[in-house]
């Protein structure tokens, strides 16, 4: 009996799932802690699915997202790979880079000091 390692999937396949890299997530996070900072999130979640990887963002636990950061590879050259959609399901903002699209969200960063 002989043991065969696991055949690594080919380049040219489709991978199994979407996912965050590094940096991406480095930025969402970026942007999250200063927003829980503020009191305005308290909770997260990320799907990492086929077609599509969300970070969902949440005010409570058990509320439905406030919004969701999806990062949809086959819209690359098309609408832009990242997305942020609000909790009515309308795209607030879409494009190819992330810090671009992740604006939308921090102009609540900024208030008015009196």
């Amino acid at each position: 009996m002989t043991i065969q390692p696991p055949v690594p999937p080919a380049s040219s396949q489709a991978p199994e799932q979407v996912a965050f890299d590094r940096l991406e997530l480095g930025q969402i996070l970026s942007l999250y802690g200063r927003m829980v900072a503020l009191g305005e999130w308290r909770d997260y979640g990320i799907s990492h699915l086929r077609e599509v990887a969300v970070f969902s963002i949440f005010r409570r636990t058990a509320e439905n997202p406030l919004y969701r950061i999806e990062k949809r590879p086959k819209l690359r050259s098309k609408q832009g790979l990242y997305a942020v959609i609000g909790m009515d399901g309308q795209v607030l903002k879409r494009g190819q880079d992330l810090r671009t699209v992740l604006r939308v969200l921090e102009r609540k960063l900024i208030r008015v000091v009196e």
